[in-house]
This record gives C-alpha cells, structure tokens and sequence, in this order.
C-alpha cells in the first residue's frame, strides 16, 4: 500500500470537513496545530467560497504608492522602439531632457520595465578559462629556464607607483634583467624581454605565475606575451595559482631587491632605476659628482651605493704591515682582500695631508684636506687609484 501524501490544502479540507462532522474546535485545533483564529477564518472562507477558499491568498498589497504609473511605461516603451540601441540610462537622461516635468523612475527600474515588455535581450555569458598550472621542469644548464615575475608595486618619493620587471637564471641565479616600469603593460614587457633575448639569446623555457601580462583567459591561459613566446620557439611554464614556493628561488631574490632598493625608494623612475645600477657609475668616463648631477641622483647616495658595490664585489687592497709614512705597495699585496673605509669628517680651506695615530691601537690615520673644503680621512693602506678618483671626485 502506497504512503499517502498530503498537503496544506487536504489537510485544511479534511480539518473542516471533521468539524462539520460534530467534532470540537478545541480538539482539532490541538491535533492540526492550528490557532482558533486560524480555525475560524478557514470555516468561514469554505463556507463562502468552498473548497477555493481553503487555497492560499496573494499576499501582494493591493496599492503600491512607488509604482511607475502606465503612461510612464508607455512612454519608455515607445523611446525604446524609437532606439533599440540605448539602454535605461541614455533613454532616462534623454526623457528627461524633452520633459523635464516628467517625474521618471531611475535607470535600473526603467531597465526592469522594458525587460518585462521584452525589449532587452540578456547577452550571453562568454566563456572564459582560467590559467591554470603546467608541469614544471628542472634546470640542467645555463640559460635553459628563466624566472620572470613582476615585484609588488611600491611608491616613489613622486608619490607614483613603480613596478620593477625582473628576470633571473633559474640554474645560475643570474639576475638578467630589473626594469623600474610605470605598470605590467604587455607592450613595455615585450620590450624588455627583446632586448634580454638580443643580450642573451633565447632560453628553452620561461617560467612565471598566472598574472598579467603573462597568462590571460581564453585558449591555453596564453596572453599576446606569452604567444609571442611561443612563436621564438620559447615554451611558457607557469605555476599552480596561489603557490609562489614553485618558484621561491625568484622570490627570494625579489626579497633582497626590496630591502636594497626600497628602503627609501628614488623620486622618480630614472633614480629608482640608478639604484638598482650602480655599476653604470663605474664605467662612467664621468666624475662621480658629474655623473649624479647628470642622472638627477642624490651624490651622498650614489657615492654609498658605489662603496658598498666596491666593498663587497672587488677585491681591491689587501691588508699590510702598517709602517708610519710610508704606503704599501700594490703589487706586495695579497689576494682576495677589501677596500678599506674612507671617511669625509669636516671642511678645510687648502689641501693638507696629516697623520693622525689611533689611541690604542698603533693604526695610523691619514687626513687630506681638500680645496672644495671637505676634509677626507682614511687608513694607511687604502688603495691609492681609488683615492685619486674619489678627491677627484669630491
């Protein structure tokens, strides 16, 4: 025997036929879980209008004070059939200009009107695929897998946002390319990914994450990038979204960038850019106060950037037998060691050279005081073709 089913109007029609039958109100309404109130007004309805009257009612309000009178409607109906091509907001801005007396809905309820009248047809969805992760491969050799990423954009002393391009060996850890551009347009990218190639030929493969400009929705998550890539005959890897560890490598290298270049930042892109470069000084047939006068750099920076490239990069002067009055010789010197501090303390009036003896120590300090009024001091040992550019300099 199949289950019976029942629903809210069988069962008020079997409510009211029981209490016709003698049953009491109080009993019923205890069984059905129902008020008297309830009870009563049910009666009542099947008494007016049988069995109809036990369906539920509309609970819609009879008067709506809101609602766009119909000659309004008419009046949206027949602009719209005038320009099929405008939408609620041109239509509305257009009514109200020849009639400007005209109390008309907002756009969004004019757009809800000629939906009802069918004169808007939804467009269709399109169909989008998002990038997605590919296999990644180990790099066996040099310039076979480079790492490219877009670091987090940060604030100039312009107050104009700086987005630094950056490409690395992964094998070598080689830091190809660091450009300090205006944004992650695909245009400028193209540029600097060229004359990387024109630099360094072409890698087999290019790693990178799911972000502009080098995956986009659409077939294979490829971007015009990416495509133009593929054309060099060079294979686009990228990450698993939301896993940057796939290539911590870069990541980490983006980490030291921030904390040297940063911490502050340049006032503009061209200083920005310097300071990522400071070797350009180097080779530079220029002094280094003409060569930060002509890049629009701060010269007290770019003379500590260019110290502590030479400090940790170049092994200049090695460390000799302190001898009052007399300098080392280069050629007696040992390999593998550092250029020695030098200091500019004070201001002089004409150039001087006076030993100075450290207390405790036996070190002999030697001061230079220069004409432009900058006093240098230095330890004996200091290589002397660096000292000869740096009074030059200063």
């Amino acid at each position: 025997m199949p289950w019976r089913v029942s629903d809210p109007v069988s069962e008020r029609l079997e409510f009211v036929r029981r209490l016709e039958a003698g049953e009491r109100v109080v009993d019923l309404c205890h069984e059905f879980g129902i008020s008297r109130k309830t009870a009563y007004k049910l009666k009542e309805r099947y008494e007016e209008l049988g069995a109809r009257g036990l369906f539920d009612r509309s609970r819609a309000p009879r008067t709506i004070p809101h609602r766009t009178p119909p000659e309004v409607e008419e009046l949206l109906v027949e602009a719209r059939k005038a320009h099929p091509t405008w939408g609620p907001k041109k239509l509305r801005a257009s009514l109200v200009r020849e009639s400007p007396e005209l109390k008309l809905p907002c756009a969004s309820t004019v757009g809800d009107v000629l939906k009802r009248r069918g004169l808007i047809t939804p467009r269709k969805r399109r169909r989008s695929t998002m990038p997605h992760g590919s296999p990644l491969r180990t790099a066996a050799a040099p310039n076979e897998i480079w790492c490219a990423d877009f670091k987090g954009q940060f604030r100039l002393g312009s107050r104009r946002y700086c987005y630094p391009l950056t490409i690395t060996d992964r094998f070598s850890r080689f830091l190809i390319k660091c450009e300090a551009l205006e944004g992650t347009h695909v245009e400028t990218a193209i540029s600097v990914f060229d004359q990387a190639f024109r630099e360094y030929g072409l890698p087999t493969v290019i790693r990178t994450d799911n972000g502009t400009p080098f995956a986009a929705p659409g077939l294979w998550g490829l971007s015009k990038l990416s495509a133009r890539w593929l054309r060099l005959g060079i294979y686009p890897e990228r990450i698993a979204p939301a896993h940057p560890e796939q290539n911590g490598q870069h990541e980490r290298m983006h980490l030291v960038l921030k904390q040297e270049t940063t911490r502050p930042a340049g006032d503009n892109f061209l200083q920005q850019q310097e300071r990522n470069r400071p070797e350009i000084a180097e080779t530079s047939d220029l002094t280094q106060r003409e060569f930060a006068a002509e890049r629009g750099v701060s010269f007290s920076n770019l003379r500590n950037w260019i110290y502590k490239l030479r400090k940790e990069s170049r092994p200049l002067v090695a460390d000799a037998p302190k001898v009052s009055g007399q300098a080392p010789e280069r050629g007696a010197m040992p390999e593998g060691s550092r250029l020695l501090p030098v200091r500019v303390v004070a201001s002089a009036s004409k150039t001087r050279t006076t030993a100075v003896a450290v207390a405790g120590r036996g070190d002999e300090i030697v001061e230079i005081a220069l004409p432009s009024g900058v006093r240098v001091r230095f330890t004996a040992g200091t290589d002397l073709k660096y000292l000869r550019a740096l009074t030059a300099a200063l």
